[in-house]
């Protein structure tokens, strides 16, 4: 099915030189009409569209970017940052391993992660010379996020089963080096993965590309799941991935620019 919004329209294009599929009962359908009782016939769930994860996307990231104002206005930094970067963790987790489709438990991680970037925020917009660096960093992850949505519709990188084995590999390595980067700055605040040179820039140019490719395949897992006829609900666990991906790369701007700033 096409979305009515112009920038997810003909995203699930690409499967096939024709038209696309159309959508199969999911397994929950499937074994529901098997254990209903004879002459019964189930109700038919609603089958996943783009404008579903649009909404849903919007709504999630509405509520995440609220709370990061709520919180830089009320200057309330480092007092929540880190309880906000715990509960963030265990609600990701539990949504990843259960692969939950809740609303109120993806929408609670959306106030959590908005709570703690605009923890983060306030911290470096407090910084003199560093004022506006979170429009800044806010801008430049939408207008990645834009890119990489007309990249994958207009197909110039494609989403193979070799693209996504690299994808894999390359998300690992980019996680060690992050763990990396972390241990060194606990024990050497200057060492040169964070101290804001030439190496520190490289480092994160290279994790934002990561980032940003890593979109491509949340965009095809979304064009596949509406092939196959995955249930509406779905929609709130896409746009949690989105957000994931989002709030890694915010981040990760944000540090390049404070990098670039304090040159």
């Amino acid at each position: 099915m096409q979305s009515s919004n112009p920038a997810f329209r003909n995203l699930n294009r690409g499967a096939g030189p024709g038209a696309v599929a159309p959508p199969v009962p999911s397994a929950d359908y499937l074994h529901q009409m098997y254990n209903q009782p004879p002459g019964q016939a189930p109700a038919r769930e609603r089958f996943l569209t783009l404008d579903d994860v649009v909404a849903k996307t919007a709504t999630t990231l509405g509520v995440g970017i609220v709370a990061a104002v709520l919180t830089m206005y009320f200057s309330s930094t480092w007092v929540l940052a880190i309880p906000a970067l715990i509960v963030g963790l265990v609600l990701s987790l539990v949504i990843i391993f259960k692969q939950s489709t809740n609303p109120a438990l993806i929408l609670s991680y959306a106030a959590v992660e908005g709570i703690l970037l605009g923890a983060i925020t306030g911290v470096f917009e407090s910084i003199p010379g560093y004022e506006g660096i979170g429009l800044q960093a806010l801008v430049g992850t939408l207008g990645v996020f834009g890119g990489m949505l007309v990249v994958y519709k207009t197909g110039a990188i494609k989403v193979t089963p070799k693209f996504t084995k690299f994808m894999v590999g390359a998300l690992i390595g980019v996680l060690v080096l992050v763990v990396f980067r972390l241990i060194f700055s606990l024990f050497s605040p200057d060492n040169a993965m964070s101290n804001g040179g030439g190496f520190s820039i490289l480092i994160s140019l290279v994790i934002i590309a990561v980032a940003a490719l890593s979109f491509l395949l949340d965009f095809d897992q979304i064009d596949k799941a509406i092939t196959a006829g995955a249930p509406a609900r779905m929609a709130w666990y896409f746009s949690f991935s989105l957000m994931l991906t989002l709030v890694w790369l915010y981040l990760e701007i944000l540090r390049l620019l404070g990098y670039l700033r304090s040159e």
